[in-house]
């Protein structure tokens, strides 16, 4: 470990001693998540690493994006998030590669098969309509099956939280390169049944995707406008019963280029989700059981002609719920996976799976633990398991340490296996991977912190080989890891969160240059060091500012017939302000990367100028 990282690491430990010192009132870690078990809990009861944005934060966050506030959070790097909007967004937690972090909606597995890493497009997602959102670090392949390699992130829409039959909420912005946002949300609540729909528009002329080294300064801006709308409706016919229903569609159309270049590219997007589920929940049991299907189009425009890219899939669980007493609850269900793709030069494919999984989780005042074990029927690969193992142990009001062992599993995606012009590799096999987590948490009153260290071995890594233009399984990829993440309330009025992250990335694979086996001490776009930290300040009650700072050190990029680029550290700056006249209209303005700096996130491509964005939220 560097003097640096060593320096640090003992800075914050100092200063987390001397600030739980300030305040010793007690606070209980009563945050309640989901994702952990599927079901709801103390925060303080697993041995998981969860991370929540509250419905505060994502209301204070009005002119981001999804990937953007993802972004922000501790072990987390969305490749694309500073992009133009419509950029490809890859999400890589605690130093994993794309495709090894499950996204679901409302805990429902969301992907698009005709993707190469089976990722769902974050571009399809408004913060619009997001109550809040549960990050679950660490292997979950046992609970949420295959791509959950390195964790999960759940989005978790919003419910009728209102017992009125009729309220309305909408917000209206406008901002720098002729950006419009605005949403409407209409919700309530009638006797037995609750609705929610949901709204949104978007339209920025955007900026140059390719970055012009040439410095003529003649690159197209390359826009976006996109369309979302979603509906949902819960019927309780009874104190037991929770009946659902929902829909989701999204359409945006963007311009896109390559490295260095200014071509005009387009790309046209669709997505329809529909579902539907059921709880019922007795003295003992709870039993819960969703379907969805979902379908989506990738049509891409470049001067070679019209490639559209086509995929459908269907999920389907069961599972349920049992107290068994003496603090003991076992956890038991099934689920059913279906993809389908059809590519431009393949012809159509589709794989399934079939999964049982179960969970044993104890809870005591002071002790914790979960063992669970998931088998899998995979259609092309037939039989795998994966285990869990978290155990945690509550010292006292203020202290925790918490530990994870578990097993990771990702299939081959159908793009992997069956792309057109030879991509495609029939003959790849599974990746796999073995996590370790071990972490301590601290929480008082006014101060709560966290720090974690995790190690992840994944084998029969898939990559793509530039020599071969294929597919191919290489050795191996260990990662090692600290993370640390801090909030606190020096006086009443200010709140300071923060988080530092340290990753430390070995591939054994072959020669991005040539056919021979080597060996990189990094992972392609993942730095060594992140830190974000937000300082927010209630001025008045109606009044409040906040600044926000990024900092990434410097990473590598790989780049066709070269050695890999070495990209530069970079620190950005935003702020915020929101301004209440009453309790139903409020006024805000936001500014991202507002030093105008100049930096990359991935070669050849231009990140984020300064962007200013304003304008009015009304809730009634």
């Amino acid at each position: 470990m560097s003097k640096k990282l060593t320096l640090l690491s003992t800075a914050l430990l100092v200063a987390t001693a001397l600030l739980a010192q300030q305040d010793s009132s007690t606070h209980s870690l009563d945050e309640v998540v989901v994702t952990a078990t599927k079901v709801a809990q103390k925060q303080s009861t697993t041995g998981k690493v969860v991370t929540v944005i509250s419905k505060e934060q994502i209301e204070k966050s009005g002119g981001k994006t999804v990937s953007q506030l993802l972004n922000e959070q501790a072990g987390i790097v969305v490749t694309g998030a500073l992009q133009p909007l419509g950029s490809v967004q890859t999400i890589n937690m605690n130093g994993a590669m794309s495709g090894h972090t499950l996204v679901l909606i409302d805990g429902i597995p969301i992907s698009d098969p005709s993707d190469i890493n089976n990722n769902f497009d974050l571009n399809s997602l408004p913060l619009t309509g997001i109550e809040k959102i549960e990050i679950c670090k660490g292997a979950q392949s046992t609970l949420y099956g295959s791509d959950a390699v390195a964790g999960v992130i759940n989005i978790i829409t919003q419910k009728s939280t209102r017992s009125t039959p009729l309220n309305i909420n909408a917000t209206v912005s406008g901002g720098s390169e002729n950006t419009y946002k605005g949403n409407i949300k209409v919700y309530g609540t009638k006797n037995k049944l609750s609705y929610n729909a949901v709204y949104a528009k978007l339209s920025t002329d955007g900026f140059a995707a390719g970055y012009d080294s040439t410095g003529k300064g003649n690159f197209r801006k390359d826009g976006y406008t996109g369309d979302n709308a979603s509906a949902s409706l819960q019927f309780r016919p009874n104190k037991e019963w929770n009946i659902k229903a929902f829909t989701k569609y999204s359409q945006y159309k963007a311009g896109f280029a390559g490295a260095f270049s200014n071509a005009e590219n387009y790309t046209n997007v669709y997505n329809f989700i529909t579902g539907t589920g059921f709880q019922c929940k007795k003295e003992v049991v709870t039993l819960t059981g969703n379907y969805q299907y979902n379908t989506g189009t990738r049509n891409l425009l470049t001067k070679f002609g019209l490639d559209a890219y086509k995929s459908y899939s269907d999920f389907a669980e069961v599972y349920a719920n049992i107290k068994l007493g003496n603090g003991f609850s076992l956890l038991s269900g099934v689920d059913y996976r279906y993809g389908h793709m059809n590519e431009p030069y393949a012809t159509d494919t589709s794989l399934h799976q079939t999964s049982l999984y179960s969970s044993l989780i104890y809870n005591s005042d002071h002790f914790n633990v979960e063992i669970g074990l998931r088998y899998n029927n995979n259609s092309r690969y037939g039989n795998n398991n994966t285990f869990t193992f978290n155990p945690s142990f509550t010292i006292n009001d203020h202290y925790r340490i918490f530990g994870s062992i578990a097993s990771g599993y990702k299939a081959p995606t159908l793009y992997q296996l069956y792309a057109g012009f030879g991509s495609g590799n029939i003959n790849l096999q599974p990746e796999k991977s073995i996590n370790y987590e071990v972490g301590i948490q601290e929480q008082y009153k006014e101060f709560s912190d966290r720090i974690l260290l995790f190690y992840r071995d994944l084998t029969s890594a898939i990559d793509y080989n530039n020599n071969t233009y294929q597919y191919f399984n290489y050795a191996s990829q260990t990662v090692r890891g600290i993370q640390y993440e801090v909030s606190m309330k020096p006086i009443t009025a200010v709140t300071i969160t923060g988080n530092y992250t340290y990753i430390s990335a070995t591939q054994s694979t072959e020669s991005r240059l040539t056919n021979t086996d080597t060996s990189y001490t990094y992972a392609i776009r993942i730095p060594k060091h992140t830190a974000n930290l937000t300082i927010g300040y209630q001025i008045t009650p109606a009044l409040f500012v906040s600044l926000i700072g990024k900092f990434v050190s410097k990473r590598y990029d790989a780049v066709y017939s070269m050695s890999d680029v070495t990209l530069d550290s970079y620190t950005i700056l935003g702020a915020s302000i929101q301004f209440g006249i009453n309790k139903h209209i409020k006024f805000f303005a936001d500014g991202q990367n507002i030093t105008n700096k100049k930096f990359f996130d991935i070669y050849g491509f231009n990140s984020i100028p300064a962007l200013f964005n304003g304008g009015i939220i009304i809730n009634w």
